[in-house]
């Protein structure tokens, strides 16, 4: 069930959203990131409690002497009472608009039934040509990302995917 908290937040215009996370967040954060297919290469996304634009790729922050793959095995488990496995590092940049450096892993399901959590009410795969409202950045991750990975990648995702869907 949705907080009343997370209701309102998420009525706030979006220039509301990003002061509030400049105001309380570090000066620098380090953020990490999950790129999940299925072998229909369809992405998994999160249905977030907190966004204005609810869906998004399954994401978190680092913690202090964190290492970054451990950090997304933990944040995915902590979210959703699934595991995943590291497979690649995709991409590490950093983003001089919000003080980020972003840190963007393949992984894929390897166990686990989805519970929701405070912060995930659901989780859903979408086709990468009809992907729902969300962050700008977000579908463009999605979009290099697919035409970023080479026919051994693919295979190494789907293996296990169709058991997770």
């Amino acid at each position: 069930m949705l907080q009343p908290r997370w209701r309102i937040w998420r009525t706030l215009p979006m220039w509301m959203h990003v002061l509030a996370m400049r105001m309380y967040r570090p000066r620098f954060r380090a953020s990490v990131a999950a790129i999940i297919f299925d072998n229909q290469k369809r992405i998994l996304l999160f249905k977030h409690t907190y966004r204005k634009f609810e869906w998004g790729i399954p994401a978190g922050g680092l913690e202090y002497n964190e290492q970054p793959d451990k950090a997304i095995v933990r944040e995915f488990f902590e979210e959703t009472g699934m595991q995943i496995k590291v497979e690649k590092l995709l991409l590490a940049e950093s983003s001089k608009e919000d003080h980020n450096i972003s840190l963007i892993y393949l992984c894929k399901i390897v166990s686990g039934t989805f519970k929701e959590s405070s912060e995930i009410s659901e989780m859903k795969y979408f086709d990468v040509n009809a992907l729902p409202q969300m962050l700008f950045a977000e579908k463009e991750l999605i979009r290099w990302a697919v035409d970023s990975l080479n026919t051994d990648d693919w295979k190494l995702l789907t293996e296990h995917a169709e058991r997770y869907r």
